[in-house]
């Protein structure tokens, strides 16, 4: 937060200035109420610089006493004076949650503007999603995360199997994205045990949604209460209540059943389905659609993490129907065993189709920028970076945005930037805005 004030070349006690933070008013009221306790003492004692104003006073008021003039001054402005007072400490206290090396100036910037943002809802899961929220969330407060529920694998799948809860992993993720990073108990909310019979590979944050989840026998409640713990900008919900598994269909003709099998079928996935057929969406995420601003879809494992949310009707239904700006993040490499050989309208079509409607994404953003020492690591599995097909992309009714999106590396790793990520988002979303917005000139 301490860029804001750099960025606009200002002396630091001058954000004092900075619209929407709901403080100069009440300097304003103390302002007023102080001159008006002045005038009141100044009346008493029979000052020269308000000997005329006395004059008017008492023409005005011939029948009652200055004492009684002065006294109606005093209480009038002390009334407003305290006013002013009591609003200025309650804007300045209510911001318990800011991060404690934070200047108050700072906690109420963000606080106010923050909380003026756009409403984003960003879909899909594991670290894709929680790295978006990481940067989204120095843009706005309100942001609702959907959270897909089909892992099956580590801790999250032994608890699913043992405790019958949702997988708790990728939400846990999410809120800890959202939270200060600084933060102790957010460091605590993402430990792993590494070792301990029965402990060893569980995540603090896993278990203790477990526990919340049994205690309040609803997961959402038990993300709701984590949530307040952490004190996190914005939400995080699952997609679904229902227990859903995914399941693939490979060309082969093999059926893969599993979130956690289907990469390592190793083979190109025809369709991607759920077990149960039919899973309810939750009443919260689409509410959350319909009021949104701008929707984002990915980063993330494009069969595993963002196309299961869309497989549930509902949440595709709403997505395509909202009026709302939606971007698809797509993935920088291709991701052994879900989308090897993809190119970029590859993994556009693959949304549009599970999601059964071609209004699912109004734009596309890509990486620009491959590191030219690109780390061997990534032939040797297998991926390779995704070719953006620009012809095939436009076909589909699909614009392109395209910005550097990974972070530096001396090792040649290819890695999205959170930042990176959500300036560009945010640059194309008011640079949209500006684009549809009608000229005042316009002939009608």
């Amino acid at each position: 937060m301490k860029r804001f004030t750099d960025n606009m070349k200002m002396p630091k006690d001058a954000g004092w200035l900075l619209p929407g933070l709901q403080i100069k008013r009440w300097f304003v009221l103390i302002f007023v109420g102080a001159v008006f306790i002045a005038l009141g003492l100044l009346i008493l004692s029979d000052v020269r610089p308000i000997f005329y104003i006395m004059e008017f006073i008492k023409k005005f008021a011939s029948k009652v006493s200055t004492e009684w003039i002065a006294f109606a001054f005093v209480m009038f402005g002390a009334a407003i004076f305290f006013k002013g007072w009591q609003k200025t400490n309650l804007s300045m206290l209510d911001i318990k949650n800011g991060r404690e090396n934070e200047t108050m100036l700072e906690a109420l910037y963000r606080r106010r503007k923050l909380n003026r943002g756009p409403k984003i809802v960003a879909i899909g899961g594991g670290t894709g999603l929680s790295m978006l929220l990481k940067g989204i969330k120095h843009i706005t407060n309100n942001i609702t995360a959907v959270v897909t529920v089909g892992d099956d694998g580590g801790s999250s799948g032994r608890l699913r199997e043992e405790m019958g809860v949702l997988p708790p992993g990728d939400i846990r993720n999410c809120i800890a994205a959202l939270a200060d990073d600084e933060d102790l108990v957010t460091k605590l909310f993402q430990y792993r045990f590494k070792s301990g019979e029965g402990l060893e590979g569980h995540s603090f944050g896993n278990l203790f949604l477990t526990a919340l989840c049994a205690i309040t026998g609803d997961m959402v409640r038990a993300v709701k209460e984590s949530s307040n713990v952490l004190s996190i900008r914005g939400r995080v919900l699952p997609s679904t209540l229902d227990d859903m598994k995914l399941v693939a269909e490979m060309e082969d003709g093999r059926i893969i059943h599993g979130e956690s099998n289907i990469p390592e079928a190793h083979g190109k996935i025809k369709r991607l389905f759920t077990d149960p057929k039919t899973c309810k969406a939750l009443e919260e995420v689409i509410v959350a659609i319909k009021n949104a601003d701008l929707i984002i879809l990915g980063p993330g494992s494009l069969y595993t993490s963002v196309i299961p949310n869309l497989l549930i009707e509902e949440i595709a239904k709403e997505v395509a129907l909202s009026d709302a700006k939606k971007i698809y993040v797509c993935n920088i490499m291709t991701q052994p065993g879900e989308t090897d050989g993809y190119t970029v309208s590859d993994h556009i079509q693959a949304l549009m189709k599970h999601a059964n409607s071609r209004k699912i994404v109004d734009t596309v953003l890509v990486n620009d920028f491959i590191p030219s020492n690109l780390a061997d690591k990534y032939r040797m599995a297998h991926s390779y970076p995704v070719k953006v097909d620009t012809d095939n992309i436009k076909r589909l009714g699909v614009r392109i945005f395209s910005k550097k999106l990974i972070e530096d590396s001396k090792e040649g790793l290819v890695r999205h930037s959170s930042h990176r990520v959500a300036r560009a988002i945010y640059y194309w979303y008011r640079k949209s805005q500006k684009v549809e917005k009608p000229s005042i000139f316009a002939k009608h």
